[in-house]
């Protein structure tokens, strides 16, 4: 049985989530870069201010990126599964998607990035 001193306490847990939400993981800052890593060379780093496709070679064969109206997103890929592809369009700050076989992966960068389980 709960007693007023526990009911109070889940009250202000409860009440507090939304601030806490939004402190830590409700950032929806637009993106201004993208940074993809691919095998064996340096980080490269694409503004999102211009729409075009960007050819990434990876050790399966290239993957293709969109980048249109300040998002990006994988095209194409040479993976079996496409699970790169069905990630989507990506447009916030610390947005991550990844084709793992070909060992290419990107992130949007912002001023301000979006945390989350995966890039905290």
């Amino acid at each position: 049985m709960m007693t007023r001193a526990d009911m109070v306490a889940v009250a202000l847990a409860v009440a507090a989530l939304p601030f806490l939400y939004h402190a830590y993981w409700g950032s929806n800052t637009q993106g201004d870069a993208v940074r993809i890593f691919m095998p064996g060379q340096p980080p490269a780093l694409v503004s999102l201010d211009r729409d075009r496709e960007v050819t990434v070679k990876g050790p399966l064969g290239p993957s293709i990126l969109q980048i249109k109206d300040g998002k990006v997103r994988f095209v194409s890929s040479p993976c079996r599964n496409k699970l790169c592809i069905h990630s989507g369009w990506l447009s916030r700050g610390g947005e991550f998607a990844a084709c793992l076989p070909n060992r290419i992966s990107i992130v949007v960068l912002a001023q301000e990035q979006r945390y989350d389980a995966i890039n905290f």
